[in-house]
């Protein structure tokens, strides 16, 4: 076990305002493996005062030399790709070949979009008599989630760094060691002092101090739809922005002409992945009455594949769940399933055979779900997955668009254009289309309880400036 000391703060490591510390479980063995320090109010200010007196010098530097920090941070990103996947794995419990595969590799790629943005980006353009200049917003306030770490910390700082902007970030307190590694990294890549900045916390302590600091220009979230309304009636009470990126219960609608064990088992390799720990997962298979129960047990056999395992295992395809509070609320809604008459295919209640240690869950497949039942509803953030049966394409976009959320989702059918005229249909951010793959210039976002703003590409950046018109 480390103890690691400080936050990072104006280009170096400080020591804590306090004395407490948040102690970092590995999910798998329930060990204890480093502790960080819990910040307080008076850390979150010297971090919002550090990054306000940085602000000037870091919004007057020309976007090419901004672009050339953003090649540096990458390279850096880089060069590290296998400690980010390590540590990623032992604080979140994913396995390691999905850690190198997604948790390490797309941050990187992340981070090399942006340093193309910020050298390519019109920060300037013509409109009429007029010029119109887009500037940085301010200092932002990131506050990121536990379920994809790196990834939530390199789309927030990456656009912000870019359009010229400083940041404070409050990761969160599950996963603290790689946005530690993240400062260690942004300091090796010589971004100037106050840019960028650390502090580890509590989210009712520390997010909350950072949220309603006034020194903050904009809140940029990541996290449950909960948390993210109190963010935002915070940023609308002090008219600041914030941007949300909230929960999910996405669609997978597999039309009758397509390619039923394909979209089957794309389908529940995209629920099963980091184990269920993902906003935007699949997490309604919707298929037509004639092949639903061929559907059903395809989903059951796919399942069967992920045996929750030890994440160092390369074999392993399933890792633990982050915490003994997640498995906790994972299993509650599991039973609740249960208890509503949804039809258990696969999975269920109680710890994987042989997995009494660790925060495992059995992977679960629920059939005869339908669209009133709390699973069918509500974000459950677990390997669970929930298949609905359907009459014709009406009453599929009207399952689809039936939640309060909005933020991903899936088409399949033999004909890519009648794909497309249904993904149009659906009242959410993002779409595949038949197993599409992912695009970090894509914006990602969410429509309804989903969030408020878009992350990656140029619309991700966009969320970080303001505008300006000069008339002539």
């Amino acid at each position: 076990m480390k103890a690691h000391d400080g936050m990072y703060i104006d280009g170096d490591w400080r020591p804590a305002a306090g004395q407490d510390t948040i102690a970092v479980v590995n999910p798998a063995d329930e060990s204890v493996i480093g502790t960080v320090p819990a910040g307080t109010a008076e850390d979150v200010d010297a971090a919002v005062r550090a990054a306000r007196a940085a602000l000037p010098g870091w919004a007057a530097t020309p976007p090419a030399e901004r672009a050339a920090h953003l090649k540096a941070l990458h390279a850096a990103l880089d060069a590290r790709r296998d400690e980010i996947a390590e540590t990623v794995t032992a604080e979140l419990g994913s396995p390691l070949k999905f850690s190198q595969a997604v948790h390490a590799a797309v941050p990187v790629a992340v981070a090399a979009s942006y340093a193309e943005l910020a050298a390519t980006h019109p920060f300037e353009e013509k409109v009429g008599n007029s010029t119109v200049l887009s500037e940085p917003v301010g200092v932002v306030g990131a506050i990121t989630p536990w379920n994809y770490p790196l990834h939530q910390i390199v789309a927030k700082a990456a656009p912000a760094f870019a359009a010229g902007c400083t940041v404070v970030l409050k990761p969160a307190e599950d996963t603290p060691l790689v946005a530690r590694l993240f400062a260690e990294i942004v300091h090796e890549a010589g971004l100037p002092a106050g840019v960028f900045n650390l502090v580890t916390g509590l989210g009712p302590v520390a997010g909350q101090a950072l949220a309603e600091h006034p020194g903050v220009d904009m809140v940029s979230f990541t996290g449950s739809t909960g948390v993210g309304k109190r963010i935002a009636a915070t940023a609308a009470a002090a008219v600041k922005p914030a941007a949300l990126e909230l929960g999910g219960k996405s669609a997978n609608v597999i039309l009758p002409d397509a390619d039923l064990a394909r979209a089957v088992n794309v389908g529940v390799a995209n629920v099963f992945a980091n184990s269920g720990q993902t906003c935007s997962a699949w997490t309604r298979m919707l298929v037509d009455a004639a092949r639903y129960e061929e559907a059903v047990a395809l989903a059951a056999a796919a399942a069967a594949k992920y045996v929750p395992g030890d994440p160092l295992d390369p074999a392993s395809r399933l890792g633990p769940v982050v915490s003994a509070r997640q498995r906790d609320r994972v299993t509650g809604y599991i039973e609740r399933g249960v208890e509503e008459g949804a039809r258990l295919v696969a999975g269920g209640p109680g710890a994987p055979e042989g997995r009494e240690t660790g925060y495992y869950i059995r992977p679960t497949v629920f059939a005869d779900v339908t669209p009133d039942m709390t699973i069918a509803q509500e974000e459950i953030f677990g390997p669970v997955l929930s298949i609905l049966k359907y009459e014709d394409e009406e009453e599929a976009v009207a399952i689809a668009n039936g939640t309060v959320y909005g933020l991903a989702g899936a088409v399949w059918s033999a004909d890519t254009e009648r794909a497309a005229a249904f993904a149009r249909r659906l009242e959410t951010g993002q779409v595949d289309i038949n197993g599409g793959r992912f695009n970090p210039l894509a914006p990602f976002g969410g429509y309804k309880q989903s969030g408020v703003g878009r992350e990656l590409g140029s619309h991700g950046l966009a969320e970080y400036l303001q505008t300006k018109s000069l008339q002539f």
